[in-house]
């Protein structure tokens, strides 16, 4: 089962220790197997919207940044309870903030 875990951003401000932890979290996951991808992205983006025939492109930064996400990491694991399992060790490593964790479907 594929999992795709997406971070809002906080207000914490990075240090040597988050570094070092989430490092040997990332290691220890894709030694695993279960870490197929992650990355940060960037705060602005594109909303490209469809209302009929007409397509709007409309480039960011947007007003509320911090309902946007900030990181993700695609996982593949064996049930939705492990998967919230490594949810919970991200949390514990990043500290405050909020995380969602959806099930992706398809191949």
């Amino acid at each position: 089962m594929r999992y795709l875990m997406t971070t809002k951003p906080s207000e914490t401000t990075p240090d040597e220790r988050l570094y070092a932890e989430m490092g040997k979290f990332i290691e220890e996951l894709t030694a695993a197997g279960v870490l197929l991808a992650t990355g940060g992205l960037e705060p602005g983006g594109i909303v490209v919207t469809s209302a009929g025939e007409e397509i709007t492109v409309t480039d960011g930064p947007f007003a509320e940044a911090k309902e946007a996400v900030a990181g993700f990491a695609l996982i593949e694991v064996r049930s939705r309870e492990e998967a919230i399992e490594l949810a919970r060790r991200f949390r514990r490593i990043v500290g405050d903030g909020e995380s969602v964790v959806q099930q992706v479907f398809g191949p």
